[in-house]
C-alpha cells in the first residue's frame, strides 16, 4: 500500500508501509490532542517495558502480548566465511509473544477497533 491508500488509514501522516516511532507518535497525537503529550506517552510506555524486561520481569498486556527476557546459553558456532569454530558467550535477549486478540486481528479473523473509540 502506498500513496492515497495510506492516507485513508487512521495512522497519521505515514511516509511508507513501515511505521516508525515518529509515525506512531503522529498517530497517537490525533487521539491525545497534541504531539508533546503523545511523545511523552509513547516514551513512557517504551521505557517502562524496556526497564521492566531488563530486570527480568514480564510485561503482559491482555489481548496484545507478552514481553519477556530470555537467556541464551553459551555455545559454539561456526564462522561461515572461514569455517572456524568460535565461542559465543551467553546472552540475554528480549522476546515478544503476541496475544490472541492481536493474532486474530493480524489474521483478519477479528475486526479492528475503530481509531476514534476510547
Amino acid at each position: 500500500m502506498t500513496g492515497p491508500e495510506l492516507r485513508d488509514l487512521p495512522l497519521g501522516d505515514r511516509r511508507s508501509d513501515d511505521m516508525n516511532k515518529r509515525d506512531l507518535i503522529d498517530a497517537i497525537s490525533g487521539r491525545l490532542g497534541d504531539k508533546k503529550t503523545a511523545t511523552e506517552a509513547v516514551n513512557a510506555v517504551l521505557d517502562t517495558i524496556q526497564h521492566t524486561v531488563a530486570k527480568g520481569d514480564k510485561v503482559a498486556i491482555t489481548g496484545f502480548g507478552v514481553f519477556e527476557k530470555s537467556d541464551r546459553p553459551a555455545r559454539t558456532a561456526r564462522n561461515p566465511a572461514t569455517g572456524a569454530s568460535i565461542k559465543v558467550p551467553k546472552s540475554s535477549v528480549p522476546k515478544f509473544r503476541a496475544g490472541a486478540d492481536f493474532k486474530a486481528i493480524v489474521n483478519g479473523d477479528k475486526k479492528k477497533v475503530a481509531a476514534g473509540r476510547k
